[in-house]
């Protein structure tokens, strides 16, 4: 038996509405209280998903922001285990700093928004639509996200431009955690719709400059969000 497998049979089950974030939650406030030690071996995702009554991605978005926090480390083969009982001094975003990521993001991603407002297909717009509109009507928090890192590829793959399509290609797991973690701790998702529909507005418009300004005010209001985490100069 795991050494965590008291304490997940002690948790009750997860409001669906808000289950990301309550299981999210609950495994933080377990590791900062101490009752769940550094040290300790977390349970299987398949074991959390049976006790909060939830799917294996749930679960797994959540573990993600406790990793990205720098609470938990996940290994291959091995498991997740509590590394720490307080947050790291900057987020954990697979081999990237989320700071090294926000410094970088608006030099690729602007640019290739502008381009893309330019030199878009009609069959990436439509596909950028679809994804919108997926992404809108979409509740749970762990798909939310990998739709989010879709959505600013195909931008990039919009460009024309190879080297920002490689590069926000080789960024986006990175990209997914960082989203994944600021929706779960300020609770952005409904605001990053709003920023994408204009984003994606600008592009059905050919509008570079609107685009490339949108883009920007995403990037800005990520890098708002990340702050209040992680504090400091971002």
């Amino acid at each position: 038996m795991n050494l965590s497998d008291s304490w997940t049979a002690k948790q009750a089950p997860i409001v669906r509405t808000s289950m990301t974030e309550g299981i999210f939650t609950a495994l933080r406030a377990g590791i900062e209280s101490g009752e769940l030690a550094v040290g300790t071996k977390l349970s299987s995702e398949a074991a959390l998903a049976a006790q909060y009554g939830v799917s294996r991605s749930v679960i797994r978005e959540a573990l993600r922001s406790c990793n990205a926090l720098g609470l938990t480390a996940t290994h291959t083969g091995r498991g997740t285990f509590v590394i720490a009982d307080r947050p790291a001094a900057d987020l954990v975003l697979g081999p990237y700093g989320a700071r090294s990521l926000m410094e970088a993001r608006p030099h690729i991603e602007v640019p290739a928004a502008q381009l893309a407002a330019a030199r878009r297909t009609e069959g990436q717009l439509e596909e950028l639509r679809s994804l919108l509109d997926e992404m809108i009507g979409e509740d749970d928090a762990g798909e939310w996200v990998g739709l989010d890192g879709t959505f600013h590829a195909m931008i990039a793959r919009a460009s024309g431009n190879e080297v920002f399509a490689k590069v926000v290609t080789d960024i986006r797991d990175a990209m997914t955690y960082q989203s994944g973690t600021l929706n779960l701790l300020t609770g952005r998702q409904e605001r990053s719709d709003r920023e994408h529909r204009a984003i994606l507005d600008a592009i059905a418009h050919g509008d570079a400059v609107a685009a490339g300004e949108a883009m920007a005010a995403h990037l800005a209001a990520v890098s708002d969000a990340l702050g209040t985490i992680i504090g400091g100069n971002h």
